[in-house]
């Protein structure tokens, strides 16, 4: 196989897959390879790095490359399902010895001393770390686009956004260096750069992975800790690994899944958000089609009502914004003494300044979110599986969401496309995005589906039985 060109071709698919010991192989399809001796861990660490610094200038994905340490750490034994399969680690979680940036300026961060407690649990499915993936400041924004730096690029097209906040990740694996990233999602920020980047992309229960420190304290753990692949099935042993290491007593467990139910769904359809702003004719039309499919593939499917209201929006934004107001007030606390917040984008000072004028609102939004988990457990008394868009529109160019624009102008065209993602934050269900489909521009265009708290099972199963009836089309083969 020949790599692909990383000329400056706007329109240019950029992607790494070569002749070499990753060869075209998927985090499973890669481990089995280094359990048979096939190929080594040296090897396959060599053959990333190559890949990495080949697409590195055009895709603009790591945040810190931590090339030497990953070498060493090739010729070490490995352990887990993943023994040896290289990866990297979201910016915004420690991993020791290198520094925790959160896609900020605003700040000079000092190397972590320990792994934090998900990036234990991470790394304990065998995975070697090459180095850390870029984020939008603090995750933020829908778009890894900053004030004075260069964006992330989109595999696919590097005209346009690799979505966020976990874009530096799903560009890594979407171009072919890894074949799984650390991804986490704390209002789509799994699910958006998977759908923006061809990927799969599970945002698992409340409480289903070990929290971060920073999730632990917040009064309503929106964040959820996971991973980006290219196959359905490395998701699911990612999610059997992660469980085998913690298992929560509360949600029923997944267990390792390896293809389809027999089991025919209830399928509930959602086009149009709770927001203003109507879902895009392309959007529509993929989510139409995936339902199409899933009638044709036996299940029940009818459209269904969103099952919260319009305040919905407003209780979100203000909890977003309350995230941002804790930062910028704690920042010499939580980050260091140099922490400067007339230092952060548009973004992050907007949303703090958002959040002071509504302050006076905390209990009450606080009360509605918490209130989500119950409205978003009822409709999963009618249905086994809610259908959607992941996104309300197609993928923007980069640009259209740079936090170097107004705040007021971001704001409103993050809120319109970012429509669907945030109610699994705040109620906690499972949600999973799909590359079903292409916009006409030749980018991914995703479907995204929602499940009961604790039925990350059905999502994987439900998404085998996808993959195999209308396989989603590889990066190799476009453009």
């Amino acid at each position: 196989m020949t790599e692909s060109s990383t000329s400056a071709r706007d329109d240019a698919v950029v992607h790494a897959f070569r002749d070499d010991a990753l060869g075209d192989l998927d985090a499973t399809g890669l481990a089995a390879w280094i359990a048979a001796g096939e190929v080594s861990v040296r090897e396959v660490t060599e053959a990333a790095i190559a890949r990495a610094e080949s697409v590195g200038p055009t895709l603009n994905a790591l945040a810190f490359a931590d090339f030497d340490r990953a070498l060493t750490e090739a010729d070490r034994p490995h352990e887990g399902v993943f023994a040896g399969v290289p990866t990297v680690v979201k910016d915004n979680v420690d991993v020791a010895g290198v520094p925790t940036q959160h896609g900020s300026v605003a700040f000079a961060a000092k190397p972590a001393r320990v792994d934090s407690d998900f990036v234990t649990q991470y790394l304990s499915t065998g995975v070697l770390s090459l180095g850390k993936s870029r984020l939008p400041e603090f995750g933020f924004s829908a778009s890894t686009e900053f004030m004075d730096a260069e964006a992330v690029h989109n595999p696919w097209n590097p005209a346009f956004s690799p979505g966020a906040s976990s874009g530096g990740s799903a560009a890594l694996v979407a171009s072919g260096v890894v074949p799984i990233a650390h991804a986490n999602d704390g209002g789509g920020s799994i699910r958006i750069p998977a759908a923006a980047c061809g990927l799969v992309g599970l945002k698992p229960s409340r409480g289903r992975t070990v929290p971060d420190a920073m999730d632990k304290t917040l009064p309503i753990r929106i964040i959820a800790q996971g991973a980006v692949t290219r196959s359905v099935r490395d998701t699911a042993r990612w999610m059997a690994a992660a469980e085998r290491y913690y298992r929560n007593p509360t949600l029923p467990p997944i267990r390792l899944v390896e293809g389809p139910s027999n089991t025919r769904l209830k399928v509930g359809v959602v086009v149009d958000s709770v927001t203003a702003s109507r879902t895009d004719d392309e959007t529509r039309k993929s989510v139409h089609a995936t339902a199409d499919l899933l009638a044709d593939l036996g299940h029940h499917v009818e459209e269904c009502p969103m099952p919260v209201g319009t305040s919905f929006v407003e209780d979100f934004c203000i909890y977003w914004g309350f995230l941002s107001f804790v930062i910028s007030s704690n920042g010499k606390r939580m980050l260091g003494p140099d922490f400067d917040r007339d230092a952060t984008d548009n973004l992050t000072r907007g949303l703090a300044a958002m959040y002071r004028k509504n302050i006076a609102k905390t209990p009450r939004v606080l009360y509605r979110l918490r209130r989500t988990y119950r409205e978003y457990a009822q409709i999963f008394q009618k249905y086994d599986v809610i259908l959607s868009p992941t996104l309300a529109h197609t993928t923007p160019e980069l640009g259209y969401l740079s936090p170097a624009q107004s705040f007021e102008e971001l704001f409103d065209k993050l809120i319109a496309y970012t429509a669907f993602t945030p109610l699994n934050n705040a109620s906690g269900g499972p949600a999973i995005s799909l590359p079903m489909h292409e916009t006409s521009r030749g980018l991914p265009l995703a479907s995204h589906f929602s499940a009961d708290h604790g039925d990350e099972r059905t999502l994987l199963e439900l998404a085998f039985e996808l993959e195999q009836a209308a396989p989603w089309r590889r990066i190799q083969d476009a453009g």
